[in-house]
């Protein structure tokens, strides 16, 4: 039931919110938020390709121990 309600909210609704937001906060502030939140993503975004591209170097450790452990 509650997932009816999201899908409810369009781009009226989320203008009007903001809006709301706006005059509560301030502009200024709102943009200090979106600067933050921005670089945020930017950040998590470069961590998930730097651990994918050393995924397969860890991987090939771990096998190479595993080899290792097998012949002694």
């Amino acid at each position: 039931m509650p997932s009816l309600v999201f899908q409810s909210f369009g781009w009226p609704e989320l203008l009007i919110i903001l809006a709301v937001l706006a005059l509560v906060f301030g502009v200024g502030k709102l943009a200090d938020v979106g600067a933050v939140l921005g670089r945020s993503i930017r950040e998590f975004r470069r961590e998930l390709r730097e651990d994918q591209a050393d995924e397969p170097k860890e991987r090939a450790k771990v096998e190479g121990k595993g080899e290792e452990e097998k012949k002694s």
